[in-house]
């Protein structure tokens, strides 16, 4: 009996083994290793490969298509769920699909944040095949676990995309950012996600007039006033900010089209800069957290020598290397992301080339749409208005993805959007010409 399932152990080992090998080689061939997800089926005439299931594809890109014009995934799902649109688990039981939990689901519209969640997260929408997202420890448990994206196994463009590169990075962005609050008739603030204080890097937080509804504006989220630090509100109202943004944006458009070899040089050359400001940072960051590092194999050196010495007892020794060595986790794993950010910085003309192409797009924009904001804008940093010369001023610096902040050559034929706004009683504000993107309060 004892021999029986001691050989029965040893089958399954050797079964187990022979399958991780398999796998591995099928994986790192960039052969698919798990189902196609929703918004692809195999393809019948070769199973290894995915096509494109038009009809899924279609809610895969609407998705996506609302992620990037300010919806959060809780909006998302309820759009969906009201419009009657199937979820994956019933989209594949309607089609005969035999997929894990595709059975009858008696609320076969109720689409939950996780499910919308994944579908904005998934890569192989652009195309690409991800091996190895995940494993087993043992062939004895089937539990499967989250793998280090670092032994991702990535193969790019190895299937018809359903959501173009740009836009499925530009989504990747936006995740995680502050959550979308909605106006009074349920659609997402505009601007929420890319306003932020430029004294304190706080967000700008959006309010409405309780006595006229129409008057929407920003302002900071860390206002001493509100028991924040910052010492000034930022106030900046919405109607205005829309006009403003337009016009730079079509100024933008102007300079892309009529100019197109000086904005080409000018946005490679504020990619470049950008980056290298960033990896500066990033490399000076490393290096003092290698320093620390360091400090801490000193310090833990030292306390061994004085416990040894009888100088520390064994408990507060026992403590303090526990916290030096808590540290120094932390402290790699700082390092790894970092470097990891190094490298990812390296690709900045590639994102220069889709930033140009989407500034392409809008050439012919008449209105400010959510889409066109976060395609184009990574942030706008708001200034506190400032009494200059009896004036009052208040600048926008507005920083577009990619490149940051772009300065167009003063000398081309290209005005600065012409904006003036009543903002309130005896206040006019109006935007004028400066390659700081200031907007005038001239009271």
């Amino acid at each position: 009996m004892l021999y029986a399932r001691l050989t029965n152990e040893w089958y399954a080992r050797d079964i187990s083994k022979k399958r991780r090998i398999s796998n591995k080689i099928k994986g790192n061939s960039g052969e698919p290793m798990g189902p196609p997800p929703y918004g692809y089926m195999k393809d019948p005439d070769n199973p290894k490969h995915w096509i494109v299931d038009d009809e899924a594809a279609a809610v895969v890109k609407r998705i996506y298509t609302m992620s990037v014009e300010g919806y959060g995934i809780e909006q998302i799902a309820a759009r969906l769920e009201a419009d009657g649109v199937l979820t994956p688990r019933a989209y594949w039981f309607s089609k005969g699909v035999r997929r894990p939990f595709s059975s009858e689901n008696p609320s076969p519209t109720k689409w939950c944040k996780t499910t919308v969640s994944k579908i904005l997260s998934l890569q192989e929408y652009c195309g690409d095949v991800v091996n190895f997202k995940t494993y087993s420890k043992s062939y004895k448990l089937k539990k499967r676990i989250e793998n280090d994206p670092e032994k991702w196994a990535i193969f790019k463009d190895v299937h018809t995309p359903i959501v173009d590169r740009a836009i499925w990075e530009r989504v990747q962005e936006k995740r995680g950012k502050v959550r979308k609050r909605k106006k009074q008739d349920g659609t997402p603030c505009m601007f929420s996600g890319l306003l932020i204080c430029a004294d304190c890097g706080h967000n700008m937080h959006y309010h409405f007039n309780q006595k006229n509804h129409e008057i929407k504006y920003y302002t900071c989220s860390n206002y001493k006033g509100d028991r924040g630090t910052c010492p000034s509100t930022h106030y900046i109202r919405v109607d205005f900010l829309e006009q403003v943004v337009l016009g730079e944006i079509r100024r933008l458009t102007k300079f892309a089209s009529k100019y197109e070899e000086q904005f080409a040089q000018a946005v490679m050359g504020c990619s470049q800069q950008n980056a290298i400001v960033e990896r500066e940072a990033m490399q000076k960051e490393v290096y003092a957290l290698n320093a620390r590092d360091r400090e801490l194999d000193v310090l833990f050196e030292k306390i061994y020598e004085d416990n040894v010495a009888g100088k520390i007892s064994d408990e507060r020794f026992a403590r303090m290397s526990k916290k030096y060595e808590e540290e120094q986790i932390a402290l790699t794993e700082k390092i790894k992301s970092l470097k990891k950010e190094i490298d990812r910085i390296g690709s900045q003309t590639v994102t220069a080339d889709m930033f140009i192409s989407t500034v392409r797009k809008y050439t012919r924009a008449k209105k400010l749409t959510p889409r066109m904001l976060n395609e184009l804008i990574q942030y706008i940093e708001v200034h506190q208005a400032e009494k200059i010369d009896g004036v009052w001023e208040q600048r926008l610096t507005i920083h577009y993805n990619c490149i940051g902040v772009i300065d167009i050559p003063a000398e081309l034929p290209l005005p600065y959007p012409d904006v003036s706004m009543n903002t309130r009683k005896g206040v006019t504000v109006s935007y004028v010409p400066s390659t700081a993107n200031r907007t005038v309060i001239v009271a």
